[in-house]
């Protein structure tokens, strides 16, 4: 019997839901699987690995994931809270996202980030020069409250351990047997069509080809296996050309509003093999 797929529960700009079950096929059993650039962790839930280690750069993100794996149900009860037709309103929206910024309660900040993430323009994570969340109302008619989604995240989190680091700090972790999914800040296809500041920090060309090379030494040095995903654009295929296999594929866009507008983009997928 097919086990029925697990949705993340936050919206994110470059998901891998759709991917997940090609991204699953390509990587092989281990111990435990890392993921460097988690986000909202759809390979991770639709995988079955006896241990986790996932990453990301955005502190809010892995605050958020660290309070569900201790504290789920009062979590979640307080969080439904903020799922009422009240809280549905711009300027409810702003104060709440104000709040938000000028708090460092850990708490608190997971409250309000799963909010704007389901409140917020087209479920989108962007920070200002400052590090403030500046993602505007999205006028939806009734936001969605994830439930279901994030009871199965917190269950699974149970064998996960969650960190905030450079990914780089994260590779120096992997250990004989791991394996290694990335999904970096994709290369834009455009000079405009970037989302590559969501967490503050730029992830640059230069970021990308240190990747490829971070997945080839790993290779080289330990029994890990590597598979990194991204636009397929001539560099990206000029910088994963040391990958053992490479597979393209034409995937759906799915951060539009409008789905009618969404085109299909081609991807690629790098896995890289033990050398030793």
């Amino acid at each position: 019997m097919k086990q029925q797929k697990q949705r993340a529960f936050l919206k994110w700009a470059g998901g891998k839901y759709s991917l997940s079950d090609t991204i699953s096929k390509m990587l092989p059993k281990g111990g435990r699987l890392i993921e460097p650039f988690a986000g909202a962790a759809s390979v991770y839930l639709n995988t079955q690995y006896s241990h986790y280690l996932l990453n990301d750069i955005n502190h809010d993100l892995i605050n958020l994931y660290q309070v569900l794996q201790h504290d789920a149900a009062q979590f979640i009860a307080d969080a439904k809270m903020l799922f009422t037709p009240e809280q549905n309103q711009a300027e409810q929206y702003y104060l709440n996202r104000q709040q938000f910024n000028d708090s460092d309660d850990p708490y608190l900040r997971s409250l309000l980030f799963l909010y704007m993430n389901r409140h917020g323009y087209n479920g989108l994570c962007r920070y200002n020069s400052k590090g403030g969340y500046n993602v505007p109302f999205g006028k939806y008619k009734r936001p969605y409250f994830p439930e279901d989604e994030l009871k199965a995240f917190a269950q699974k989190a149970k064998v996960t351990e969650f960190v905030c680091e450079g990914y780089r700090d994260t590779f120096a972790r992997a250990k004989d047997g791991d394996v290694i999914y990335c999904d970096p800040p994709y290369v834009p296809l455009s000079k405009t069509a970037s989302f590559t500041s969501y967490a503050g920090n730029g992830f640059g060309l230069d970021e990308q080809a240190d990747l490829a090379n971070a997945a080839e030494e790993v290779t080289r040095e330990k029994r890990v296996t590597v598979l990194i995903s991204n636009h397929d654009t001539i560099w990206t295929r000029k910088i994963y050309e040391h990958a053992d296999q490479i597979k393209a594929i034409k995937v759906a866009r799915t951060i539009s509003q409008k789905g009618a507008t969404r085109n299909k983009v081609g991807e690629l997928l790098a896995l890289y093999k033990p050398k030793v």
